[in-house]
């Protein structure tokens, strides 16, 4: 059980509240429960959770808000993030994956496999932690400070144009079919969603400039790096 670690859950609902945080606290979390953005933004001020569970529907700032403002700050930027919403179409899931959420759950959901979706995305932090750094070319990555430079030159990425280019460098060489990158990337493969991967390289191939030639389309498959 991971008893150092520590769970924030952001749920106006104080019965789904309660149930979370006793649910993770017997599999061996420290859960504190806000009911609001402004409590939960104050509790940052003095503490940084290991997880964070954010409702999107919030009396005061949206969930979605507050997750772009955790992914500004280089406080809470890595720190991961599963979204708990009532909206259960698939682009509402694509949006939060894209604004840097680790992990999508809709309502009604089973408790059990929330703590097993919490122990997953906790699995992953873990082993992003332990990544340095990486370069290819004269590209090259920061994993820690989620940096990129080409040819000396910053450039800025989103959260997931980030995650993108990392795992494309990660597997130099090696062809990536379009529902791996979208499962690697965002976590889950959403079918029938994969079209997002498309836009994301091609966007990432205009910030990269020159070097985004480096990424290759494999007809009919995916991408590759090389």
């Amino acid at each position: 059980m991971d008893y150092d670690k520590r769970i924030f859950c952001v749920e106006d609902d104080i019965n789904i509240r309660e149930l979370i945080a006793y649910t993770l606290s017997q599999s061996g979390y420290k859960t504190e429960g806000f009911e609001c953005g402004t409590d939960f933004f104050e509790a940052l001020k003095t503490s940084t959770p290991d997880l964070i569970i954010l409702d999107i529907m919030l009396p005061d700032k949206d969930g979605m808000t507050i997750l772009k403002e955790l992914r500004a700050s280089q406080k809470t930027d890595t720190v991961p993030v599963i979204m708990l919403t009532a909206k259960s179409g698939q682009m509402d899931k694509i949006k939060g994956l894209d604004a840097g959420a680790d992990d999508y759950i809709t309502k009604p959901f089973d408790i059990l496999e929330l703590v097993s979706r919490v122990k997953a995305v906790m699995r992953r932090s873990g082993e992003k932690k332990s990544e340095k750094l990486y370069q290819f070319r004269d590209i090259i990555v920061d994993a820690d400070k989620r940096l990129v430079k080409v040819s000396g030159e910053a450039v800025g990425l989103t959260y997931k144009e980030f995650e993108l280019l990392l795992v494309l460098i990660k597997n130099a060489g090696i062809v990536l079919a379009r529902d791996r990158i979208m499962n690697e990337v965002w976590g889950v493969n959403f079918e029938g969603e994969t079209r997002t991967v498309d836009v994301h390289i091609r966007t990432l191939r205009q910030k990269l400039g020159s070097a985004g030639n480096y990424i290759e389309t494999v007809r009919n498959v995916g991408y590759v790096i090389k």
